[in-house]
């Protein structure tokens, strides 16, 4: 009889780190990778199409994070579970995973002798977090109901496209470069970089980058030349 296997769709932007990941879960009998993504909007397009039941997901993305990626898989596809890896435990990022009511959160260092487990835990319905912040994650979880939904300031929601363009906007894309992104026209795109100025009372396009890196939608390092 032929043991059901849990299918696994690796999203990581480095290639050599999913082809890692890829010879690691190949020794596993009970799991099978079915597909690898690049960036984050890729993760959302490959996870409606082939439905796996794992997502292993970098947090830090290109295109669209990992957490926005994240909760549009969980609209799209709500039986897949998303099992999140970060280089770093940066508060943002914790805060953001328990938002999302993530099931699994593991540091990149730890991964490679935890990932098996926490594919099978999380694909359960079970939580697996790596042990340095799993009682953080409790601690954040029991303050997130209230922040459902998106990333917040001063009380306001951002809404999923406007996370998208923020990012976009963040990593240095022109208005012109994030509608074709996005399949929009340009004047849409300025309409949403207006509605998130206001909405977020901030003023230039370097204040909305350090919003970003300070929620965790992009990493510190995208835009060095912002002070």
């Amino acid at each position: 009889m032929n043991m059901k296997r849990i299918t696994v769709l690796l999203a990581e932007d480095h290639q050599i780190v999913r082809e890692g990941f890829r010879s690691l879960l190949e020794h596993e009998p009970d799991i099978e990778v079915v597909g690898e993504a690049a960036n984050g909007r890729q993760a959302v397009q490959l996870s409606r199409k082939l439905r796996p039941a794992v997502v292993v997901m970098d947090i830090a993305m290109p295109r669209l994070n990992g957490l926005e990626a994240a909760r549009q898989i969980r609209k799209n596809a709500p039986d897949t579970r998303v099992l999140f890896l970060s280089a770093h435990s940066d508060d943002a990022y914790v805060d953001q995973v328990a938002v999302l009511g993530a099931t699994g959160f593991l540091l990149k260092q730890t991964s490679s002798e935890n990932l098996a487990t926490a594919i099978r835990e999380v694909q359960k319905g079970n939580s697996f977090y790596t042990q340095s912040i799993s009682r953080r994650v409790a601690e954040r979880s029991r303050k997130a109901s209230d922040r459902r939904g998106g990333f917040t300031k001063n009380g306001n929601r951002l809404s999923s496209r406007e996370v998208e363009v923020l990012q976009l906007i963040a990593e240095g894309k022109p208005n012109k470069q994030v509608a074709a992104e996005l399949g929009v026209t340009f004047k849409t795109v300025d309409k949403h970089r207006q509605h998130l100025m206001s909405k977020l009372d901030i003023h230039d396009v370097a204040g909305l980058t350090r919003y970003a890196i300070a929620e965790g939608i992009i990493e510190s390092n995208v835009r060095l030349t912002i002070t």
